[in-house]
């Protein structure tokens, strides 16, 4: 069974993170959509420029947020992950999606800082962290209520539709 959202449906300011060109050219042109894409970059599809956790926006700001491959990069990922529930309205939501192993908890070291070493232990250069079935946990202790739909689980059309993975899991998270 598939989670419906209101992102096409109602009128909603929407956070998000690191935007690819695509998405953000569709979603800040949409009527109902109050779009504020964020990065550390500045790039044409960038609004505001600003790093996780640290984000310039009142609490309770967004009714809709998109994370999507982000965390992984990000060394205080539990600070930016209390730092998206602060500013997603109550009755919100977020799409966050990471590089994941169901099988394993996850695996960090800081003193990995080498872009070989990244490479190896976290699949790569840039990443922080292999996550693993604790992030429901994480996600969880910011408070979120968490469910994850996993991407095989998600009609062949969709996934095609979409550009998901078989193997891309996407954590639905509200915010009562």
């Amino acid at each position: 069974m598939q989670q419906k959202t209101n992102l096409f449906t109602d009128h909603l300011r929407l956070f998000h993170v690191s935007p690819n060109y695509c998405l953000s050219r569709r979603f800040s042109t949409l009527p109902i959509i109050d779009y504020v894409g964020v990065d550390h970059n500045n790039h044409r599809n960038i609004f505001v420029k600003m790093v996780l956790p640290a984000t310039p926006f009142l609490s309770e700001t967004f009714d809709a947020i998109i994370c999507i491959h982000v965390l992984e990069h990000i060394q205080e990922d539990r600070k930016a992950i209390h730092e998206l529930y602060r500013v997603l309205k109550p009755g919100g939501w977020a799409g966050i999606s990471v590089p994941i192993r169901l099988d394993q908890k996850t695996y960090e070291d800081p003193t990995i800082t080498s872009p070989e070493e990244r490479e190896r232990n976290f699949g790569e250069t840039m990443h922080v962290r292999y996550y693993g079935y604790d992030l429901v946990d994480r996600l969880e202790e910011a408070g979120f209520l968490v469910k994850m739909y996993p991407g095989k689980e998600v009609d062949q059309q969709s996934r095609q539709k979409y550009g998901l993975r078989d193997d891309e899991n996407i954590f639905y998270c509200t915010k009562c």
